[in-house]
């Protein structure tokens, strides 16, 4: 975890840089996390470092939809909290 933390905070790293699977750091994080308590900490930090929740993957799928679809409960809520404080117009996270 200091090490996501000390890369996103201490870098000019783009959060949102697409890979050549055409995931962003954010979906990768739920595609291929547990949902356990370390990832939903690095989706948080993701999140509050600007990842933007509504790019998908080269499917159409959203990080949300991911975590929906797999289970993982905690980050599908801490999405869902994301999206409704960008629609309000606060700051997420």
């Amino acid at each position: 975890m200091p090490y996501v933390r000390a890369v996103l905070h201490e870098t000019a790293i783009d959060v949102d840089h697409v890979n050549r699977l055409g995931w962003t750091a954010l979906l990768e994080a739920v595609i291929l996390g547990d949902g356990g308590v370390a990832h939903q900490k690095v989706v948080a930090l993701l999140l509050s470092s600007g990842a933007d929740p509504r790019l998908p993957d080269p499917h159409g799928h959203t990080a949300l939809q991911h975590a929906e679809r797999h289970g993982l409960t905690g980050i599908a809520a801490l999405l869902r909290e994301t999206e409704r404080a960008t629609r309000a117009g606060r700051v997420p996270c």
